[in-house]
């Protein structure tokens, strides 16, 4: 993919980085020369100096062929205009941060397929790092409506040494969660289950779950034999 980057600061260098391990081919664009510079030499990157919402500088950066645009720029109203140009240019995929609450509707009205609120994800990020320290990520999808956590297998706790099949037929399992992913240890592969898979102690699960059985959830894994 041809992804096009407004914003060559922390966030904007750091997600080029992803993106060009990932196989991708990466344009971002800031009006800092320096930042410019080390995207070139040190992200592997192109770089283009000027203005993310100048209509010349984008089309010089390939904005009419790009698959995807992010806009990562320093204040809300800059994303919001570089936005509102990608839409133009025909971008069929585009994000954008987000700092203040009040840009959300604009921003997707504008065009943003995705806004994500910095602010929010990080609150978020720590709230559920306080609320439940044993697990070890979770994600959010549908607007919160669905939960996914990471979470490893104690030792010596119930679901150790048990089959999907088993753990699904107990009636102590919060009813509409599902069990997708599956590491038996940390230098393994993730891998889909089905309903033969036994999960060892020490191994790691994602649950997809709703956020009103969280609790729940992590007390079934946990609980002792």
């Amino acid at each position: 993919m041809y992804v096009l980057i407004g914003g060559a600061g922390l966030v904007g260098l750091s997600l080029a980085q992803k993106l060009v391990e990932l196989g991708h081919t990466v344009a971002i664009i800031d009006v800092d020369h320096t930042a410019c510079r080390y995207a070139r030499e040190q992200v592997g990157a192109m770089a283009f100096e000027g203005s993310a919402v100048s209509t010349e500088v984008l089309l010089e950066a390939g904005i009419r062929k790009a698959d995807a645009l992010a806009a990562v720029l320093r204040s809300d109203a800059l994303n919001l205009a570089m936005v509102t140009l990608a839409k133009h240019y025909g971008v069929s995929h585009i994000l954008s941060r987000m700092r203040h609450a009040d840009f959300a509707e604009p921003l997707r009205l504008a065009g943003a397929n995705h806004v994500i609120s910095t602010v929010e994800l990080s609150v978020s990020t720590m709230v559920n790092a306080i609320e439940y320290p044993q697990v070890e990520s979770m994600m959010h999808f549908e607007q919160g409506q669905i939960e996914v956590l990471k979470i490893s297998i104690p030792n010596s706790c119930y679901v150790a040494n048990r089959s999907l099949a088993e753990i699904a037929q107990d009636s102590r399992f919060p009813s509409g969660s599902l069990i997708i992913g599956y590491q038996p240890h940390p230098h393994e592969d993730l891998v889909i289950p089905n309903g033969s898979t036994v999960l060892e102690s020490g191994s790691t699960i994602l649950i997809a779950t709703k956020p009103g059985s969280l609790h729940q959830v992590i007390d079934f894994i946990e609980g002792c034999k």
